[in-house]
């Protein structure tokens, strides 16, 4: 069956995809990280960017020597100028707790965040307080407005805040977004960054912020697919739910909050993947491009921000990874090995902004100039009562798109599957390596280049149709421009060995 594309756009793609997240501030002082972010802005153009670990003592932010406290913000200035240097904008999560300032010692991950409340609700305070006067006073007011302030990760889990303890988080909110408004009243502040399964702390949030008539400007979550880890050596593998699943965790927060008083504010997605494991080799598959494909075109009409996390695998969650491909969350495998899920976003970042058609395996945009330029994929199999699965090997998709009065089109598709543009399949084929040798990397970086194919087609009726063979778990980039071709005396291609066609 033919999809006929209307003409007129039904929507604005926008750029509330257009965010990224960093794993732990520290690591983006990184050369590899920085050459990755630079890159990325390059190919991509993200808006957004967040990180864990602001206050994390590697960032040597409060300091004591002789008795005397002091605060340093050496690397925080170098990271924040990088961000900025780079057109990012910070998403300030403000977290976790400086061992000086902790009452605790529970921490998470292999780099130790400590997890903890401060033992004295002031000095935390005066922490926030002077941190973002110094950011104002470095980057000007009129920046650090737009930058989101988000008060701590995920403090439902009891990996992120002590015993998960929801007044204990309340308490903290309350003063730090007193805090933050402040130093500045038009600075947005916001949370509670939950993980997955949040709704009960999203309404007592909305409660709580309700009843003290707190500063909220924008409500923040966090969405995952994955189930139950089921560890291996240095790697764990698990179930999916179907990619509505996500969809529906991306709304949850304005369901949740309908009628009352933080119903309208901006619904900020400041995390999101498949699997919430860094060690997950699903991460590094053309399935997970495939499988956010839908999520990534639908998921940016329903929120203000979508942030994928993380843009790279310089990330030390779990400790340093033990090889190249190690099923790490980056779009970018290390030293700026393009990922099929890279490949994803990347075309993304050519879509136009009129949205002229969403479906099940393709989103259909148009430039201000009049060319299209389609998103498609292929859907993925499962059952609702059973784990997400594989894919048939190949998908059909025929359309009928509107390109106005020209005689023909010429077009240009970029293919990422099983084989093209995968440098994780490649690396396979290798013998899975754990540092390739130099010529071993550069014969990945070769494979994980898209495949790129071109043509023209005939346009009738102001139309042309489009027939699309994806390969199993296949997205895939589609430019469609007008052509008039222009007459060059004495010029016969069919003269040429080799083109008398």
């Amino acid at each position: 069956m033919t999809i006929e594309i209307p003409d007129a756009p039904s929507a604005r793609l926008g750029d509330a995809w257009r965010a990224i997240g960093t794993g732990r501030a520290n690591l983006s002082l990184r050369r590899d990280f920085v050459e990755s972010a630079a890159l990325a802005q390059d190919e991509i153009g993200f808006r957004y960017i967040r990180g864990h670990g602001l206050f994390h003592d590697d960032m040597g932010v409060v300091r004591l020597s002789q008795g005397v406290r002091r605060l340093s913000f050496t690397y925080l200035d170098e990271v924040f100028d990088g961000y900025v240097e780079l057109g990012l904008r910070p998403i300030v999560e403000l977290g976790f707790m400086p061992v000086l300032l902790a009452s605790g010692k529970q921490t998470v991950f292999w780099w130790q965040g400590n997890v903890t409340p401060p033992r004295d609700m002031a000095e935390w305070t005066d922490l926030v307080t002077a941190t973002l006067r110094h950011l104002i006073d470095r980057y000007g007011a009129d920046e650090v407005r737009y930058w989101p302030v988000e008060v701590w990760n995920e403090p439902n889990h009891p990996a992120f805040w002590q015993d998960a303890d929801q007044r204990a988080y309340f308490e903290l909110y309350a003063a730090t977004a007193r805090a933050v408004k402040q130093v500045d009243a038009a600075l947005q502040v916001g949370g509670p960054a939950t993980c997955p399964d949040g709704d009960d702390w999203v309404r007592a949030f909305g409660e709580f912020v309700a009843a003290g008539d707190l500063p909220c400007d924008f409500i923040a979550t966090h969405a995952y697919s994955s189930g139950p880890a089921q560890h291996i050596p240095f790697g764990v593998y698990q179930t999916l739910r179907p990619p509505q699943g996500l969809l529906d965790q991306f709304t949850m927060p304005r369901r949740v909050l309908a009628g009352t008083a933080l119903a309208a504010k901006p619904n900020y997605i400041t995390e999101f993947n498949t699997s919430y494991r860094p060690d997950n080799p699903i991460h590094d598959t053309a399935y997970n491009a495939a499988y956010l494909a839908p999520v990534l075109a639908g998921g940016s009409q329903t929120t203000d921000l979508l942030s994928y996390w993380p843009l790279c695998d310089v990330f030390e969650e779990e400790g340093v990874p033990t090889s190249l491909f190690h099923g790490g969350f980056g779009l970018l495998g290390r030293h700026q090995l393009r990922k099929p899920t890279w490949h994803l976003y990347a075309f993304m970042g050519r879509l136009g902004d009129e949205i002229l058609a969403l479906g099940h395996d393709h989103l259909v945009t148009r430039h201000a100039d009049g060319r299209l330029a389609l998103l498609a994929w292929q859907p993925l199999g499962g059952s609702d009562d059973g784990a997400y699965g594989s894919a048939p090997a190949s998908h059909r998709l025929s359309l009928s798109l509107p390109v106005g009065p020209a005689p023909e089109v010429a077009w240009l598709r970029h293919r990422v599957n099983e084989r093209a543009g995968n440098a994780w399949t490649a690396w396979r084929d290798l013998g899975r390596p754990p540092a390739p040798t130099p010529r071993a990397m550069q014969w990945l970086y070769d494979a994980a280049e898209p495949m790129v194919e071109h043509g023209t087609a005939p346009v009738a009726g102001q139309r042309v149709w489009l027939d699309l063979t994806l390969e199993r778990h296949e997205v895939c980039l589609v430019e469609v421009q007008p052509v008039t071709p222009w007459r060059h005396e004495g010029l016969d291609d069919a003269r040429l060995l080799g083109q008398a066609v």
